[in-house]
């Protein structure tokens, strides 16, 4: 709550030892005076902030930032302006040419959720820029001068409404050194964008050549190692997401993991239902019919966190189990079992289907484990179901993965190792058809074969006990052996 008018001279001027700064969410209009918001870069002064390596002004109303920053902060290697008001970058926050070169270590900069409406070619002044986020702007043109960037690796300009179509596909669907390739090109396909197009369907054919002489088989082996999970480690996550577990589960069900994927694509055609069937498939499996696991998918978007691993009494426990209404856990119960009575009389056999057969899961247990956000709503009952309030739609983009056991923790890993790689096919197999679809054609050859080989990214979640002691972080190095066989994964 720092308002418009900053920091003032709060900072009780220059912290030679400083190396990160964080101001986000605040009420910033214009960055303070010790960070060269006054400031024109030049001078002969001694910088304020000369070990500064991190800045982080997300979620303020920034509309501009002066130059005074590169002579304040001149070791800067990651800059965070998410959700602020800018319309320009870099805007003003390089000096005048002439000057000396602003932030040769600047890495990172991060600029989505904004109102930029021009970026600029001297963007590419910026030599050690590997990582630009702007996505969710209201950029109509990427400057050519993009390729000119060096060490540019990932770049995201989702969210914007290119003029460039061909390129808006892009953007949405292919690596960055395929955009900037295209850039380079010129757009429109020119110049080596068209070679990368032959150079795509000669790979083609080679492949095809390859399966008629009977490599196929080896061939596909090669493809499906080729899906990539990208791990983002909390310690480079701006906002964690923490589980908290309460002592009373140890007697109930004692073991829980949980972890955060992003980038699963839902929406085209029957994704989602191959993602439930896939869910319905590992329970009867691996799960060995919930006995040792179950698995619980959320929407992200829709988690309020910190979440509580908890117990309560079946009188008290209260949720709203998918596709009903509001219900105590023991009139749940109650309900599946006369529900069950009647599948029975009706298919004349002993043998019933859906949430029904795990009944018998919570015979004899004084309390029910449960999975309570912050606004204290109960949104998963393990082994039971899962809760309205969270429920996966086709628009989901980012899941929240929860798997307990009461048998033991590493069945629980391994679940959770297997459920991710099998998102990660479906995911692998939904660009597939999109790709092959249509006009989409044309995509697949300008992004090259690596088009399909954008990773999953999978961020750490913590599982706390009620002192903040850690219990188990997930995934750690050691994760996701079990299925390192198929899957590559960038830690």
């Amino acid at each position: 709550a720092l308002g418009p008018a900053g920091l003032g001279a709060g900072l009780g001027g220059p912290l030679p030892a400083l190396r990160l700064l964080d101001l986000s969410g605040n009420g910033l209009e214009a960055l303070p005076a010790e960070l060269g918001g006054t400031g024109d870069g030049a001078g002969d002064a001694a910088p304020a902030f000369p070990q500064l390596r991190s800045l982080n002004l997300s979620a303020n109303r920034l509309r501009e930032l002066g130059p005074g920053l590169a002579r304040a902060a001149p070791q800067l290697q990651e800059l965070l302006l998410s959700g602020n008001r800018l319309r320009a970058l870099p805007g003003g926050l390089l000096p005048p040419a002439g000057s000396p070169a602003p932030f040769p270590l600047l890495s990172r900069l991060d600029a989505a959720d904004n109102e930029v409406a021009e970026l600029g070619a001297d963007i590419a002044a910026l030599p050690a820029l590997k990582s630009l986020d702007v996505a969710n702007n209201q950029l109509r043109e990427l400057p050519a001068a993009l390729a000119d960037c060096p060490r540019l690796k990932e770049a995201n300009f989702r969210g914007n409404q290119l003029r460039d179509k061909r390129l808006e596909k892009m953007v949405n669907g292919c690596q960055t050194k395929a955009i900037l390739e295209y850039l380079r090109a010129g757009g429109r396909g020119k110049g080596k964008a068209e070679s990368a197009r032959e150079e795509v369907r000669k790979k083609k054919r080679e492949k095809q050549q390859k399966k008629d002489n009977g490599d196929g088989e080896q061939d596909e082996v090669e493809e499906v190692s080729k899906l990539l999970v990208k791990v983002l480690h909390v310690s480079e996550n701006p906002a964690p997401l923490v589980v908290k577990v309460s002592p009373g589960v140890k007697d109930v069900r004692a073991f829980i993991v949980c972890c955060v994927l992003k980038g699963a694509n839902l929406k085209p055609g029957n994704a989602l239902k191959r993602f439930l069937t896939m869910q319905t498939k590992l329970h009867e499996d691996i799960c060995e019919k919930r006995t040792v696991a179950t698995i619980a998918t959320h929407d992200l978007q829709l988690v309020k966190a910190p979440l509580t691993y908890d117990v309560q009494p079946p009188d008290e426990l209260k949720i709203m189990p998918l596709g009903r209404k509001e219900i105590k856990a023991k009139d749940l119960l109650r309900q599946l079992q006369l529900e069950a009575e009647e599948q029975r009389k009706q298919k004349k056999r002993q043998n019933v289907s859906g949430l029904h057969k795990y009944l018998q899961l919570l015979d004899g247990k004084d309390n029910y484990p449960c999975l309570v956000d912050a606004e204290g709503a109960v949104i998963s009952f393990p082994p039971i179901t899962n809760s309205e309030k969270t429920k996966i739609r086709k628009e989901t983009r980012d899941l929240f993965l929860e798997v307990t056991s009461d048998t033991s923790l590493q069945i629980c890993k391994d679940v959770m190792d297997t459920l991710i790689l099998k998102i990660a096919e479906l995911n692998r197999s939904t660009l597939e058809n999109m790709e092959g679809s249509g006009s989409d054609m044309e995509l697949d050859a300008l992004c090259g074969p690596g088009s399909l080989n954008l990773p999953l990214v999978v961020e750490q979640v913590r599982v706390v006990d009620m002192d903040g002691n850690l219990k188990v972080l997930y995934p750690s190095k050691t994760d996701l052996a079990t299925v390192s066989s198929l899957l590559t994964v960038i830690r």
